[in-house]
């Protein structure tokens, strides 16, 4: 897959909720710098992450709004908009910015920027356990 074509699966995957598919997307000593998470490292660790993903949003998505592509880099700005499991009446929507590097038709870098703010739902259920 071209870099583009790697992005615009990795937002209807994440979209969709096939989480297994989206890792699929990263190659397996992939760094991620991600705002709420922090430093994520290595394969198996996203993996182990998101399998939880489920349980902790009721719904999620994530929307392109402009992708753009310059060889192996790729910046991309969406929309997030998602309820946290335990407080579905508490929406979430955040414009965020993503920026990936390629490698072997993988995504081996990935930091990802937004206002915290909105996910204060999502925060609030992590940390009540």
């Amino acid at each position: 897959m071209t870099p583009r074509e790697i992005i615009e699966k990795y937002y209807e995957l994440a979209s969709a909720g096939d989480w297994d598919a989206w890792c699929d997307l990263f190659s397996d000593d992939y760094v991620m710098d991600e705002q709420l998470a922090g430093r994520v490292t290595g394969l198996d660790n996203l993996r182990s992450i998101m399998r939880g993903f489920p349980q902790a949003y009721f719904r999620f998505s994530n929307t392109p709004k402009t992708i753009l592509v310059d060889g192996d880099k790729g910046a991309v700005v969406s929309h997030i908009s998602a309820l946290a499991m335990k407080y579905q009446n508490e929406p979430i929507e955040a414009e965020a910015m993503n920026y990936f590097q390629f490698k072997d038709d993988k995504i081996v870098y990935m930091a990802n920027f937004h206002d915290s703010k909105p996910f204060a739902p999502f925060l609030r259920q992590l940390s009540e356990g």
